[in-house]
């Protein structure tokens, strides 16, 4: 196997067991894993650096708070404080009404999803610095948390039901993740398209001495006419040196 393909999926093993460990690995269990790849010091502390950065603890829990912004900080605290009215069960109570949750009693399933929304906001915090907000994560947690809390019928305990809202909570802020990262990834090309045709349309203006319409373009630099006319609409028809052809394209 290529040397920086074992790298890479090692490293993802090891996030990996960090995470099933409460997002904390021990430098010896790091040592272990890369051994086979020779690493020196150097190489080893980019490694736990790398881990530290995405909130792995190493021979230590990390704090998830010390990763949050002030802004997300100060949004926790808001949302911790709205709660905070809200009852605070015994471990019995909670065990009682996640029962009559499971049973499906009328109005078992809301007040289950408010004794968990506290849960929510401790789940958020490991998923922060990931290029979603706390705020975002929190939101789909308890949309997760909500509709879980309704589809507990069918489950053997208390137990496997707190286990099904967990799962839900974290697949729900897993997901939006990967979907705010296609998203990312889909907007930085098309900024790619729009300065990229917007580079060739200064260079043509430039040797013009004005502005260019999208057939010139296309006609001097080869572009094909739909890529320059989709670039022409991403910008919001604000190429500047392109004439503002809106009403035709």
């Amino acid at each position: 196997m290529d040397r920086e393909v074992f790298f890479a999926r090692t490293l993802e093993q090891v996030r990996q067991q960090a995470k099933n460990q409460g997002n904390c690995i021990s430098g010896e269990q790091v040592r272990e894993a890369f051994r086979g790849l020779g690493l020196n010091e150097g190489q080893l502390q980019m490694v736990f650096d790398y881990l530290i950065s995405h909130k792995v603890g190493i021979d230590s829990p990390a704090d998830p708070e010390d990763y949050l912004t002030d802004q997300e900080k100060n949004y926790l605290q808001n949302y911790l404080d709205q709660i905070a009215g809200l009852p605070a069960l015994t471990p019995g109570e909670l065990e009682a009404l996640t029962l009559s949750a499971m049973a499906g009693e009328a109005g078992a399933a809301g007040r289950l999803t408010e004794a968990y929304l506290g849960q929510v906001a401790d789940i958020a915090k490991l998923y922060t610095g990931q290029g979603v907000p706390l705020e975002d994560l929190i939101g789909e947690g308890n949309l997760a948390l909500a509709a879980g809390s309704r589809l507990l019928s069918g489950l053997k305990d208390p137990e496997e039901a707190r286990g099904m809202l967990a799962r839900r909570i974290m697949d729900a802020m897993e997901l939006h993740i990967r979907e705010a990262e296609e998203n990312g990834r889909t907007d930085q090309k098309a900024a790619d398209k729009v300065n990229r045709v917007a580079d060739r349309a200064r260079e043509l203006a430039e040797d013009l001495r004005r502005k260019v319409t999208p057939d010139e373009l296309a006609r001097e630099t080869g572009m094909s006419l739909k890529s320059i006319q989709e670039a022409v609409r991403i910008s919001g028809y604000k190429i500047e040196d392109i004439e503002d052809v809106q009403d035709s394209v």
